[in-house]
């Protein structure tokens, strides 16, 4: 493991009662276990499975992983840190990595790595996909049918503001003033930082392509999805939209190579959400057409590296996935885990410099993110001024408040 004694802030623990970070160790994933089990009729040793996990969470140590476990992973946990902290409690390793190592156990517990029934089978895919057929989806699908009488800009606007938002995109959708509250200003007066003139700065006008005169290669968007279901499709929307207006040439899409953090996204769930797209009618179909015909002929691929289930941040990133990130005109990486990972999970000071703590990643690199965890960075001293006088005690993890940040 990396020397960290040197660094200028912390590394964020679990350790500390009332905490954010102990809260989700000591209470959320007990809850996520008994949720696992409710979901699926596990048989008896899948039961004692996930009990002794949910035993290991309130005052066990982290084991070593399963003797069948598949060699490779053995050794890319063996790199990542498990033979430095095997034997330790949860909650006095970095919270980040103790997170990770949760949901490698889960899957552990239920099967999922097999052989056995239970191989390959998501624990959260009844909910991915109840959360894809609610009612809600449906009104922010149709939704979409209104963006095509807004000005190209706007249209743009909206689909990155529906993105940034995750399951809240209706309020992307809607640039409307008038809905209870929580209308475009009272959305951008959330946004704790908002460089999004400078994300499309680092794309070229709509129409322009490789062809054109000044291009020195393929225009390439690297999008590093956060979650499945609803959050997902917002996703898959603004890389339609990019694609079609000729903003980008290509576009790779970065999921989970298997379940985590409860809704990440996988492969499948990418295909779950572009058959509801394709399936919805109006502009969502749409929109979930080019996208199917680009993904069948190329320029659109989807990518699960397994250090995408990495308990590290981004900074020791494997040299194949760093090529792949430093090829990308931009890369944007969603949500507030990959946040966690680009910048390090550390009790920065808030003004802390973004560019200053993304210095070491391999091209121009934009965050999106809806707040969720203590970890930030990039905020002016005003923004951190008024955000603590405000007294919303909660204002780090509560959603309520989001990020665009940038590095060009």
């Amino acid at each position: 493991m990396p020397d960290t004694s040197s660094e200028p802030a912390p590394v964020i623990l679990g350790n500390e009662p009332g905490a954010f970070p102990h809260g989700v160790l000591a209470e959320r994933h007990p809850a996520i276990i008994r949720q696992v089990r409710e979901a699926f009729p596990y048989d008896p040793e899948r039961q004692r499975a996930l009990d002794a996990l949910l035993a290991s969470c309130a005052d066990g140590v982290i084991e070593p992983l399963p003797a069948d476990a598949d060699a490779r992973d053995r050794r890319r946990w063996a790199d990542w840190g498990l033979d430095a902290y095997a034997g330790r409690s949860w909650f006095d390793v970095p919270w980040l990595w103790a997170e990770s190592h949760f949901y490698r156990r889960l899957l552990d517990a239920v099967g999922y790595f097999g052989p056995g029934a239970w191989e390959g089978l998501d624990p959260f895919r009844p909910a991915k996909l109840a959360e894809l057929d609610a009612p809600e989806t449906d009104e922010e699908l149709a939704a979409l049918d209104d963006l095509a009488d807004l000005p190209a800009d706007e249209r743009t606007r909206a689909l990155l503001h529906g993105s940034l938002w995750g399951n809240r995109a209706d309020l992307g959708f809607r640039l409307s003033d008038s809905d209870g509250g929580t209308g475009t200003k009272d959305r951008v007066r959330a946004l704790v930082a908002d460089d999004s003139d400078a994300l499309w700065s680092l794309l070229p006008p709509a129409g322009t392509s490789a062809s054109a005169p000044n291009a020195t290669g393929p225009i390439t968007l690297c999008l590093v999805a956060d979650n499945a279901g609803r959050e997902l499709v917002p996703d898959l929307l603004l890389v339609s939209h990019l694609l079609g207006q000729g903003r980008v040439d290509r576009a790779v899409l970065h999921v989970k190579p298997y379940p985590y953090y409860v809704s990440d996204a996988t492969p499948a769930d990418v295909l779950d959400a572009l058959r509801r797209l394709v399936a919805a009618g109006g502009a969502a179909a749409a929109y979930g057409d080019r996208l199917w015909t680009a993904l069948t002929d190329g320029r659109v691929t989807v990518r699960a590296h397994p250090f995408s289930c990495a308990p590290l941040p981004y900074a020791d990133m494997p040299g194949d996935l760093r090529a792949d990130f430093a090829a990308a005109t931009v890369t944007v990486l969603k949500g507030d885990l990959n946040y966690r990972r680009l910048v390090g999970d550390r009790w920065w000071p808030p003004t802390t410099s973004f560019t200053d703590a993304t210095a070491y990643f391999p091209g121009p690199v934009a965050a999106l993110r809806t707040l969720k965890s203590d970890v930030i960075t990039g905020l002016t001293a005003d923004t951190e001024a008024a955000l603590v006088a405000s007294g919303e005690q909660r204002w780090r993890t509560s959603g309520t408040h989001a990020l665009i940040q940038v590095r060009r």
